[in-house]
């Protein structure tokens, strides 16, 4: 099930901020009323695309800022690891250097709260509890407005490494629409023209592109 234009599943869990600090009660609530927010997920700590997405985000952290959006990671490893990886250099496959927070789902609740937890619990013949799946997060990314309402998402298998420019695009689509109430048509970009919801605006913009 979307969570598009629903409120976001509240969580208050362990998590590495700043890149060298682990505290136990992170949460998205203290965005509210203040940032949007580029909340994603990735499968696993010490891997292959997760780190080249992780710093791709990283490297974009100043446009996100300068557009008052808050960045968070999370996947299903614990804070320890997360901390491990932050302090492993870029040329022995870690992420030092990431200053954003990243999320300790060791519970693996908020991975499926959010829809992105691959796999799911059950019971065998014999009544013992299983897991079936990978029991990691898919990529997920999710645009949370100031309200604390999902307005963006999308959802990746594991091979597939998301595009951080088209992140920065949505947020741009969204801020332009909730400044000036149009609407961004395809493979729109800030600085591009928008439309209004109607009929007219419809055929205008498609007379003049």
């Amino acid at each position: 099930m979307s969570l598009v234009n629903k409120l976001a599943p509240k969580f208050t869990a362990g998590a590495v901020i700043n890149g060298e600090e682990i505290v136990d009660d992170f949460s998205l609530d203290q965005y509210i009323g203040k940032n949007e927010v580029i909340f994603f997920f990735y499968p696993k700590d010490f891997t292959f695309v997760c780190p080249t997405e992780i710093l791709a985000f990283q490297e974009k952290l100043a446009e996100f800022e300068k557009r008052g959006v808050k960045v968070v990671g999370c996947s299903t490893d614990t804070e320890e690891s997360h901390f491990a990886w932050l302090n492993t250099p870029k040329n022995q496959g870690g992420i030092q250097g990431v200053t954003y927070p990243i999320v300790a789902d060791v519970s693996k609740t908020i991975a499926t709260n959010f829809g992105v937890l691959d796999g799911e619990y059950d019971y065998d013949e014999q009544g013992n509890l299983v897991f079936e799946g990978a029991g990691i997060a898919y990529r997920g990314t999710f645009l949370i407005d100031k309200e604390g309402i999902v307005r963006h998402e999308y959802i990746n298998f594991f091979p597939l490494g998301r595009n951080i420019e088209d992140t920065l695009r949505i947020v741009d689509a969204w801020q332009y629409h909730e400044k000036h109430g149009e609407v961004c048509p395809a493979n729109w970009k800030e600085g591009e023209d928008a439309m209004t919801a109607s009929f007219d605006g419809v055929k205008e913009y498609l007379s003049t592109h």
